[in-house]
């Protein structure tokens, strides 16, 4: 069972192979995104991340969820030596983090429910578990961020989760923490991670370092990169070709 729609402002796809899966289990996830957009969207004036960029909410009544989700962008900007940061001239924004977070935990609400094939995608972003309807792996396309039109790379994937961050979707929106004049030498980043929330993360943080991110991505066990440079030419880590169908 398969449904499409757009959440959170962006295209969303859930998907599960499994027979005894029903609609309502599907709308189950979309209804926790709209909880998520509606607590964490910086574009909605009565979010909660809104209302506390204003001064209206003091940090003793953050809600649980937002406690969490700004210590797990602290413990991100420790892990990458400030290119992660949810300080945006001012003013809190997790976003680089909500969207992994948000499908991971979707996918999770469903293999909880005893569900084993699993596809959860946010604007590009997805988490996989177990078989397609083919009873294969996921096959992921990696888009070419010169040409919307063209994949570039097939991925296989199975239990794992993949980000990409680009200036082709959003336009130039991350820059080096330590220079925010300066933008990066990559213009899009795939990461490969154990799940979507990890890959997620780290892909906005190794494109804000540039071509210097994939040495990062290297340091990390289970991680796996491919970058492609404003001169059009693609590097990647070592063990990122095991996945790669064509």
């Amino acid at each position: 069972m398969k449904k499409q729609t757009v959440s959170m402002g962006m295209p969303v796809t859930v998907k599960v192979i499994d027979k005894n899966v029903t609609q309502e289990d599907i709308n189950e996830v979309f209804s926790y995104f709209h909880y998520i957009d509606n607590k964490f969207s910086t574009y909605k004036a009565n979010s909660e991340i809104s209302q506390i960029n204003r001064g209206e909410i003091r940090e003793k009544d953050f809600s649980s969820d937002m406690q969490k989700i700004l210590s797990l962008c602290e413990q991100t900007k420790k892990e990458t030596n400030g290119f992660f940061d949810k300080n945006n001239n001012g003013f809190l924004d997790p976003s680089g983090i909500v969207k992994g977070y948000a499908i991971n935990e979707g996918a999770n609400m469903l293999r909880n429910k005893g569900f084993k094939n699993i596809y959860v995608e946010i604007a590009g972003d997805i988490q996989v578990f177990g078989k397609n309807e083919r009873g294969e792996d996921w096959k992921i396309g990696i888009q070419n961020p010169f040409d919307k039109n063209e994949i570039v790379k097939v991925v296989n994937l199975s239990d794992k989760g993949i980000a990409t961050s680009g200036t082709y979707i959003r336009g130039d929106h991350i820059y080096s923490p330590n220079d925010k004049n300066k933008k990066t030498d990559i213009v899009s980043v795939t990461i490969i991670g154990p799940n979507v929330y990890e890959a997620d993360r780290f892909a906005t943080a190794v494109f804000a370092m540039g071509e210097a991110g994939i040495k990062f991505i290297v340091s990390f066990k289970g991680f796996e990169g491919y970058v492609i440079n404003s001169d059009k030419r693609a590097i990647y880590t070592p063990g990122f070709k095991r996945y790669v169908i064509n």
